[in-house]
């Protein structure tokens, strides 16, 4: 007997491929090891949604934008869980944690909300061609189940995880400037520091021996603004696999900090608001092939609905060191943040 898609607006769009025919949802990420084709979204505080689909059609260009599928709100109407002043407070009070032998260095970050105008005009899918047409990114993607409250639109230029059969390899991103002469030699070491935690939790569940670092500290171009990006490789064990990898790598070394259970401990006390999608993964596993893909949600933006309301939000955050300055940090959340947040908003 064949099965049945569940809801017929559900949908996922990643790399040239479109997902539709929505079979089946769950929150354990061992579904990824069976078949089919599956989208992800891992929250950053842990909750994981597979979703797998029927049907799956290659679509090599993101369809134009449609005015109809996406209002977004003002540019004056988005809001910060942390403003300048709380920012610049929070950098300072990593630099104590650092000081005191804590920590080395801890992933800052703030989310930005708004509420949406018209609640039948916000669809994620929508918001994605916009922030491809505006703001190319490699990992750029949708994730759209609104039964079960996950619509995510990302414009990510972060690999967290890509798996090929037993190779997996990570991109993490340390160190942005607007141009590659804005680069402090604070963000090489960043990067640095980074590697050298992906490269331990890759060690976790991968062939000893085999984590290696093909690339250190290269300089990638994106809209409006540089990358450090570096890349880590190694082979998985043949006894793990998917949940082994998120248990040993999640969340992402790029956006918590190291060590990194310290980082997470001092950006539990510091955010004020959860982060969601946002430093979490986003992405698609094709369990029949034994492949897969998933992004940092970095640049993302995802929409939580009332009964009749719809908010968008969207994260941005800089990595601290004890060679952070408060103003400059704060400085590069609204780099990371302008241009997106103009793509999604009106007028």
């Amino acid at each position: 007997m064949t099965q049945q898609p569940l809801h017929t607006d559900a949908m996922a769009r990643f790399a040239g491929r479109v997902a539709t025919g929505l079979l089946e949802v769950s929150d354990d990420p061992g579904v990824l090891d069976g078949t089919g084709f599956w989208a992800v979204v891992a929250d950053f505080e842990g909750r994981i949604t597979c979703a797998r689909f029927a049907d799956v059609r290659s679509e090599e260009t993101i369809p134009q934008t449609d005015p109809g599928g996406w209002l977004g709100p003002s540019r004056s109407a988005w809001h910060s869980s942390l403003d300048r002043d709380a920012y610049t407070a929070g950098v300072r009070r990593v630099r104590e944690h650092i000081a005191a032998g804590e920590v080395y260095q801890a992933n800052l970050c703030r989310v930005l909300s708004a509420d949406l105008p018209d609640p039948a005009r916000a669809d994620v899918d929508a918001l994605t061609a916009r922030l491809a047409h505006g703001n190319p990114a490699p990992y750029a993607g949708t994730v759209r189940l609104p039964e079960h409250g996950v619509e995510v639109a990302s414009a990510s230029p972060e690999l967290f995880l890509r798996r090929d059969g037993r190779v997996v390899l990570s991109g993490p991103i340390k160190g942005t400037g607007r141009t590659e002469a804005d680069l402090l030699e604070k963000d090489f070491a960043e990067n640095v520091m980074i590697v050298d935690l992906v490269r331990n939790d890759l060690g976790r569940v991968a062939v000893t021996g085999s984590v290696t670092v093909p690339d250190l500290c290269a300089v990638e171009k994106h809209p409006g603004l540089v990358h450090l990006v570096s890349t880590v490789q190694g082979e998985l064990r043949p006894d793990a696999g998917w949940p082994d990898l998120f248990a040993a790598t999640f969340p992402p070394g790029s956006v918590t900090g190291a060590p990194k259970r310290s980082a997470l401990r001092i950006i539990e006390a510091l955010e004020t608001a959860p982060r969601g999608p946002y430093c979490g993964a986003v992405g698609w596993v094709d369990a029949d092939r034994g492949v897969g893909e998933l992004a940092v949600g970095i640049r993302t933006f995802w929409v939580e609905r009332g009964r009749d309301t719809a908010t968008v939000r969207f994260g941005t955050g800089a990595g601290i060191t004890w060679g952070s300055d408060p103003d400059r940090e704060w400085d590069e959340t609204e780099l990371k943040a302008s241009r997106l947040v103009m793509l999604a908003s009106q007028g």
